[in-house]
């Protein structure tokens, strides 16, 4: 595995030791237990996406979806089962598992459903009004001696 020292570019940054978390944690490998449960991450429009996670076996009561400082956690506790069954083959597995996702700042969850063995969690990314592009009017000499006059009346 190959390392990157990001020291230099955080020497003359304020803030961004969120980033180098977010770098590390992707340069480590998934290994089997990292893997389970499989996910997709769907794109549904510019400001909308959509998690869907395979949690065949695993009841609505089993399943935790919590966000902690833009944070995503997934949790799925199995209830335990009689050991009695007599498996021939058994080839799902319902063990129990932590997810988490890094959400990007003003990213949300707006919802999350359990639908034919897929746990669904919808995301929204939400613009501040103060963020959103806006239009700058372009004053002319016209309008810029108009608004005089009309500031002078109104005094």
């Amino acid at each position: 595995m190959r390392t990157i020292d990001m020291s230099p570019l955080f020497r003359h940054t304020v803030g961004f030791d969120r980033m180098q978390r977010l770098l590390d944690a992707a340069m480590r490998h998934d290994t089997g237990a990292q893997a389970y449960p499989p996910y997709n991450i769907e794109a549904h429009g510019e400001n909308a996406y959509r998690i869907s996670m395979a949690v065949a076996g695993f009841s609505p009561e089993e399943l935790s979806v919590t966000v902690k400082e833009q944070s995503l956690i997934v949790t799925g506790n199995a209830a335990s089962q009689d050991s009695d069954e007599n498996y021939l083959h058994r080839g799902i597995a319902r063990r129990n598992f932590e997810r988490r996702f890094e959400l990007a700042e003003g990213v949300e969850v707006s919802g999350s459903s359990l639908v034919n063995g897929l746990l669904n969690i919808d995301l929204e990314r939400v613009v501040p009004e103060e963020k959103q592009p806006r239009t700058i009017e372009i004053a002319t000499t016209d309008k810029l001696a108009t608004k005089v006059i009309e500031d002078q009346k109104a005094a």
